[in-house]
């Protein structure tokens, strides 16, 4: 399959400059990727774009991934109602850090080379670049943005010189990639066609040069018709600190049907052939959930590694699918004390004050009943309403998996 083939496939095809998308089956060719500092995490949302540029990497292509330095002492405009808080030099510095680590593990074995804008705009004296830069950009260009317009409308919040400029400077990046490194194609999402135009605009009027724009669309959720990314406490983050890998893996797990086929092309690495046949098992039944578990536990691997989505898969089909118990290790126990309601017991004590302090029961008589109706499980195994859990049940370094119905958990230390 070629480039434009496995792209057209995969549905990374949105606005572009080529007049014809075969165009990038051809020679090798540089193009870069950029994404401002904004935040100390990209979200599965730059996820989509950075797994594109994968395909073109592997189609030869040579990618140079550019973490702004100098546009997120600015902040991109596009899409705001309002000015930007700035961020201190030590908050871009430390974004710029973390972000490139992102670019590192989800590219891991793949060749790209790392750019920071900072370190071109750093000399930049400003009265040299408004005549050699400046001078060649129209302000009907700029003032015709759709952002430009909704802020200096009546309702608008206006905006200021340094966001108004924003577009300006990313295309001064292309610019400068295409002299020294011949980059000649930006490749982004759909929401930076704009700023994208104008580097290639300015390569033009400039060098004499063609460039080109390749953008992707922005992944919709099908059920609901907006914008994908987002669970229910927010962004979905690359950062395990922000989003924990179990998490992590419970957001792609719980996907809705009519979009985890679009999700396994975007977000995977898996080949045509292999996405096909997990989704004719998906489609034979649905109830298994084939196609979400399989996403799960490949862009898990993708962006935390094979070890930690193994440890995942392993914990989520402990507390809701058949694996034993006796399978969890100690990592995977210390991963679930960020996940789990917690807390401790003595060996030989009741479980009714642990059933409330992990908020499986609201008060002791409903724990008492729930113990009565024999609704409780440790380790997976139904216990009865006199049990008592001791040393000898538990799993690792003292705990046990407490179970309250079929879905609530928590984790219970019990010490001698």
């Amino acid at each position: 399959m070629t480039l434009s083939e496995n792209l057209s496939w995969r549905g990374f095809v949105n606005q572009t400059t080529y007049k014809d998308i075969k165009a990038l089956d051809g020679e090798p060719i540089g193009f870069y990727l950029g994404v401002d500092p904004s935040a100390d995490s990209m979200t599965v949302g730059n996820l989509a774009v950075v797994m594109m540029v994968r395909h073109f990497i592997d189609a030869g292509h040579k990618a140079f991934l550019l973490v702004g330095g100098a546009t997120g002492m600015i902040g991109d405009p596009d899409g705001k109602k309002q000015e930007r808080d700035l961020l201190t030099l030590e908050q871009i510095d430390h974004n710029k850090k973390c972000i490139a680590a992102q670019y590192k593990q989800v590219l891991a074995g793949k060749h790209f080379e790392l750019v920071d804008n900072y370190d071109w705009f750093k000399h930049i004296n400003y009265l040299e670049f408004l005549r050699d830069i400046g001078k060649h950009v129209p302000m009907r260009t700029m003032l015709g943005r759709d952002f430009v317009q909704a802020r200096l409308n009546d309702d608008g919040t206006g905006i200021s010189y340094a966001e108004f400029s924003y577009s300006l400077i990313q295309g001064y990046d292309f610019l400068y990639l295409h002299k020294l490194n011949g980059v000649s194609l930006q490749v982004c999402g759909a929401d930076q066609w704009g700023n994208s135009i104008t580097g290639v605009d300015l390569i033009r009027r400039i060098t004499g040069d063609e460039a080109h724009v390749w953008s992707a669309p922005l992944v919709v959720n099908k059920t609901t018709g907006v914008k994908f990314g987002k669970s229910e406490e927010g962004a979905v983050w690359l950062d395990e600190v922000k989003t924990s890998v179990y998490k992590f893996y419970q957001f792609w797990l719980n996907v809705d049907d009519a979009s985890v086929g679009d999700y396994l092309k975007i977000y995977t690495l898996l080949p045509k052939e292999e996405i096909e046949r997990v989704m004719a098992a998906f489609e034979e039944n649905r109830s298994s959930r084939v196609a979400q578990k399989t996403l799960a536990y490949e862009v898990t691997k993708v962006v935390h590694g094979e070890q930690k989505a193994d440890s995942v898969q392993r914990v989520t089909q402990v507390l809701f699918g058949d694996e034993k118990y006796e399978n969890l290790t100690a990592k995977d126990i210390a991963a679930l004390k960020h996940e789990l309601p917690y807390a401790e017991c003595r060996s030989g004590e009741s479980l009714i004050a642990s059933l409330v302090e992990t908020g499986l029961a609201s008060s002791n008589g409903e724990a008492r009943r729930f113990l009565d109706q024999k609704a409780v499980y440790v380790n997976g195994k139904q216990v009865e309403a006199d049990y008592s859990p001791t040393s000898s049940d538990t799993l690792v370094d003292g705990h046990v998996i407490l179970r309250r119905g079929k879905n609530a958990n928590a984790l219970l230390r019990v010490i001698k």
